[in-house]
């Protein structure tokens, strides 16, 4: 499918809110090279911009994110396009919002799947419809949760990240706020409301205080993300080239269970 020609990331700034929209919905929001791109360049922008206190991270289309472009991947490892050096890597991107100086609210407006789960949980607040689903579903094609396990184990309890990270089951918006991973899951009608009652909080406070109280918040784990990062690109790249990936991947385009499923 040929890439959209517009914009993978629209902004729009309202009333001290800049809201990143991904629009990229033939693939589910995934986080394709050009989309990252787009978003860190919306997420930088927003931060230089004076006039915004706050930044809403939300997604068009019936997902919030798909998770990594599968469908790019494999035409990287099969030599069919070669990756630009200088777009974002999820750790970058993810980094990019825990350090923003501004509050990120993630608006889930549909399904999160593995990659999309770490931008949920690098954002400072996030809210969904009691509708929405998330799965890490990184181990079902052969792959790790490795780089999102730096921003989602800082907001998931220990029993629900070992049981959803190790099986890559589906479970439910209740379940992921209960979990650490949402701030509130309300009724699909009440998301806005909810998502502006948190923005009019924001737009009430001063906005170097808003900045220093967020450093405060991530200064615990702050040090050692870095280091963290690093270490979980490296395992990430190591399941991505390998062959568990390859026939996951394989698997997923063809609507087949793998080969290792019983």
């Amino acid at each position: 499918m040929p890439e959209a020609a517009g914009p993978l990331v629209r902004t729009a700034v309202d009333r001290g809110v800049a809201t990143l929209t991904l629009d990229s919905p033939r693939n589910r929001n995934a986080l394709s090279e050009r989309l990252r791109a787009e978003l860190a360049e919306g997420l930088a922008a927003a931060v230089a911009d004076s006039g915004v206190r706050a930044v809403v991270l939300t997604g068009a289309g019936p997902a919030f994110c798909a998770g990594a472009d599968l469908k790019e991947i494999a035409a990287e490892r099969a030599g069919e396009r070669t990756p630009d050096p200088d777009a974002p890597g999820m750790p970058e991107l993810f980094s990019a919002i825990m350090d923003a100086p501004k509050p990120v609210v993630a608006k889930l407006n549909g399904p999160a799947r593995a990659g999309g789960l770490g931008l949920v949980a690098a954002a400072d607040i996030a809210i969904a419809a009691d509708t929405v689903t998330f799965a890490f579903t990184e181990v079902r094609i052969g792959v790790v949760p490795a780089v999102i396990s730096v921003p989602v184990s800082a907001r998931m309890h220990d029993r629900q990240l070992t049981r959803y990270f190790l099986t890559g089951e589906t479970f439910d918006a209740a379940t992921a706020a209960a979990s650490g991973l949402l701030t509130a899951a309300v009724p699909a009608e009440e998301v806005d409301a909810a998502v502006e009652d948190v923005l009019d909080g924001l737009r009430a406070g001063a906005p170097r205080a808003l900045a220093r109280t967020k450093s405060i918040l991530g200064a615990p784990g702050h040090q050692d993300r870095r280091a963290a990062f690093a270490q979980m690109g490296e395992v990430s790249r190591e399941f991505f080239d390998g062959d568990d990936a390859a026939e996951g991947r394989a698997a997923f385009f063809a609507g087949r269970p793998p080969r290792w499923a019983l």
